[in-house]
């Protein structure tokens, strides 16, 4: 099985992947307290953007067997109440397991992933249960994810 290591999330780091903004400690131009339009979030067609609540569970230890990506929209994952570690791996229609990198992603920073780019759930850093919200075009878990199950010599633990 292949190991990687945690990385610091950093704008440079992540890039290829997508963008975040630290919700807790906003930086750079406001209007006052209001820190305007910090992340943009494509969506394809006159989809409505949605908000969901994901309640995570931290595993015994962190094994990457499974990935999703979806064609036509980004996917935005904040961490209200734990530090979390995101997975992911470059855009492509096959899966590239053993490109998967991992960062830590503080709490309360929301990390905005490119379309196409292979993830699955944040994994909880320091509590059991860590809350989460999705941010995706509706329905997208119905008509615009694939999912693949990795075969157990390609899973990847992160450590």
């Amino acid at each position: 099985m292949n190991q990687i290591k945690v990385k610091t999330l950093t704008a440079e780091s992540f890039k290829e992947f997508g963008s975040f903004t630290d919700f807790m400690n906003p930086e750079g131009y406001s209007l006052g307290d209001f820190y305007q339009d910090r992340l943009r979030m494509h969506s394809s067609g006159n989809m409505q953007m949605t908000f969901s609540p994901l309640l995570i569970h931290k595993p015994e230890k962190m094994i990457v067997t499974t990935a999703e990506y979806h064609n036509y929209t980004q996917e935005g994952v904040l961490c209200l109440d734990d530090d979390v570690i995101v997975h992911v791996a470059p855009a492509g229609k096959e899966p590239v397991p053993e490109l998967t990198e991992a960062f830590l992603v503080p709490k309360g920073t929301m990390v905005l992933l490119h379309t196409g780019v292979w993830h699955l759930s944040a994994i909880p850093v320091n509590k059991e249960l860590a809350h989460v919200m999705i941010v995706l075009p509706e329905r997208t878990y119905h008509n615009d994810c694939v999912v693949v199950d990795y075969p157990e010599e390609k899973w990847v633990e992160i450590c």
